[in-house]
């Protein structure tokens, strides 16, 4: 594939992604690297915030991305507020020094928004990947919904992952030869994943040895390679689930640790002090529970491809779970992407303790209702989402 720079005037369509958490980060990496393999076409800058700094960074540092602009915006404390006013001033010198004919932004984070926003006061088109996903209620996920409505509101072009997906913008009264379904990026970046993993041998001994040091060793490993033992993974960190459901959550596992001794349940616990006191405090000690840093996205990868299933309140693992086959217990009252649900490999299961309990139990005991749940198509593309979305950018009206 080619793509040469056609429109009248003799200067590359200029790109500027900007994003700033560990999600976006993952899910832009395959953009970014295929922009990069037309440079003749495309003059590429990278713009991050470092709305999430330590887990921006282990990404970054995965995929070998350098950003040309560095906002750095994370402090101690930070809400919100100061995320968007941040942004806001840090990127309008950005934008007016570079002049972007196009300003790419993913999904639904506050980073998300605040740049999109700094691009449309400039008048720069913004192209909004991973556009469409809603659940039309602008409290659930808190603050993420209203985020990306707001950021299909102002965004030119919409590239939807899923039918569905270009439904909900169209019915929102998007034009819709401005809307584009591509796949979603994070099935290529699974792929890229993959592929760097089996060529590298030194990367993957490096994936081991940062898991031996959170007392995942081979021996443990080869286990649940023969099946001798089974492994559930867990993340839980959004912030209408922190408080008393939180609590719930870490009994439900506590006695769901006692009652399977021969399942291992491996929760890399996130940097958020409030979720630190109460994860250590229900969960220490327990002999098959194991508590980890948050992980470098290829090892939690490899941990996923390990695992029986998951227990995540995330929206990534909705998508990244089917594309190795692995059911999800989702622990939220709703979804902005209820295709994995609808073909029954994702499970809405909310904060409730027994439901909970009751749906793990399920998984672990129901050998045929595990293999149902595990063998569906995977909803979210064949891994060319990226190709897609350069193709089209190469054939847009702009920078001109």
């Amino acid at each position: 594939m080619e793509y040469r720079n056609t429109h009248i005037y003799p200067t590359k369509k200029r790109i500027l992604f900007c994003f700033g958490t560990r999600p976006e980060a993952i899910k832009m990496a395959p953009l970014i690297k295929e922009f990069e393999k037309y440079p003749d076409a495309f003059d590429t800058k990278i713009c991050v915030t470092g709305q999430q700094r330590e887990m921006l960074d282990q990404v970054l540092n995965t995929f070998h991305i350098k950003p040309d602009y560095d906002m750095n915006i994370m402090s101690k404390g930070q809400d919100l507020s100061d995320i968007t006013i941040r942004i806001l001033s840090g990127l309008r010198e950005i934008l007016k020094k570079i002049k972007p004919d196009l300003v790419l932004v993913h999904g639904d984070t506050t980073t998300s928004y605040s740049s999109a926003l700094a691009a449309f006061y400039e008048k720069v088109p913004i192209g909004h990947v991973e556009a469409g996903l809603r659940t039309h209620d602008i409290k659930s996920p808190w603050p993420e919904e209203m985020n990306r409505q707001m950021i299909s509101k102002i965004a030119t072009y919409h590239f939807a992952p899923t039918l569905l997906n270009k439904k909900n913008l169209m019915d929102e009264g998007i034009r819709e030869s401005n809307i584009f379904v591509t796949g979603n990026t994070v099935i290529d970046a699974l792929h890229l994943s993959i592929s760097l993993v089996e060529k590298n041998q030194e990367l993957k001994s490096s994936i081991l040895f940062e898991l031996s040091g959170e007392n995942i060793n081979k021996d443990l490993i080869k286990k649940w390679d023969n099946k001798e033992r089974r492994m559930i993974l867990m993340t839980k960190h959004r912030r209408e689930n922190l408080g008393e459901s939180f609590t719930t959550f870490c009994l439900a596992i506590k006695n769901l640790a006692k009652k399977y001794i021969d399942v291992d349940f491996v929760y890399p616990v996130h940097l958020n002090p409030n979720i630190q006191k109460t994860v250590y405090e229900k969960l220490s000690n327990i002999e098959n529970v194991y508590l980890t840093k948050p992980l470098d996205y290829l090892p939690f990868l490899f941990l996923m491809k390990k695992s029986l299933f998951l227990i995540s309140d995330s929206g990534g693992i909705q998508e990244e779970a089917p594309g190795f086959g692995k059911p999800v217990l989702l622990l939220r009252n709703t979804t902005e992407r209820p295709e994995a649900m609808d073909a029954g490999i994702v499970k809405l299961v909310g904060t409730d303790y027994n439901k909970t309990i009751s749906e793990t139990s399920l998984l672990l005991d129901d050998e045929l209702e595990y293999k149902r749940r595990s063998s569906v198509a995977n909803p979210y593309g064949d891994g060319t989402a990226s190709k897609k979305i350069v193709k089209i950018v190469s054939e847009l009206n702009i920078g001109e």
